[in-house]
């Protein structure tokens, strides 16, 4: 009876796998996979959106409804109070000549005469004054008025001046341009024509200066108005 062999490897199959083992194990054969650049994270969806956020808009870009303005609002707006005008400067203070004398520009009319008589000094002889144009105009309706040489003139129209008067520091001159001719004559002067009366203080006599101006307006003046 023959005798059966044990079955062995085939020794080229034992020395491929010690060349697998050794080449395994060996670092010159060993292959490195390539390095990986560094990949860059995506900015987060959150931090961007704040960023945004945070960044102010250009101005001219930037569209902003105003605001409706409510009743409230439009009433104290309507209730601020204007702004105050400067005061006007005032008037100047007329020049006063020798007597206090009103110092007044030649001009026709009753205004430059009531501005004599509103710049006398506040005293008697203003009072005196404006009682003198007050019985010419009652008793002369037609009278025309003047101011001539800082006094002022009273006349008819086409028929010349018969009466003027002067402020002095204690009396006023009555001056009757045509006082000649008058009855009794007034006691100043002693020319042709003219005559005057000086009044003072508390010295009017309102009958006879009336009876004066109705004689002098009746008569041919003097000059031409």
């Amino acid at each position: 009876m023959a005798t059966s062999k044990p079955e062995t490897k085939p020794p080229a199959r034992k020395a491929t796998a010690k060349a697998a083992a050794a080449a395994k194990s060996s670092p010159s054969t060993t292959t490195k996979a390539p390095t990986k650049a560094p990949v860059k994270k995506a900015p987060s969806p959150t931090k961007s959106k704040t960023a945004a956020l945070a960044k102010p808009a250009p101005a001219a870009t930037r569209s902003v409804a105003a605001p409706a303005r409510t009743p409230a609002a439009v009433a104290k707006k309507a209730a601020v109070p204007a702004k105050k005008r400067p005061a006007a400067a005032p008037a100047a203070k007329p020049v006063l000549l020798s007597g206090d004398n009103p110092q007044i520009a030649k001009a026709d009319g009753d205004a430059p005469v009531q501005a004599y008589i509103a710049a006398i000094p506040d005293d008697w002889r203003r009072g005196l004054c404006a009682r003198l144009d007050a019985l010419v105009e009652a008793n002369v309706p037609q009278v025309t008025k003047a101011v001539r040489w800082n006094s002022p003139f009273y006349g008819i129209a086409g028929q010349g001046w018969f009466l003027g008067y002067h402020v002095f520091a204690k009396f006023i001159k009555v001056s009757f341009f045509k006082g000649a001719s008058l009855n009794p004559a007034p006691e100043g002067g002693s020319g042709e024509d003219a005559r005057w009366i000086n009044v003072h203080e508390g010295g009017l006599d309102e009958a006879q200066m009336v009876a004066w101006i109705r004689q002098a307006a009746a008569l041919p003046g003097w000059g031409k108005n």
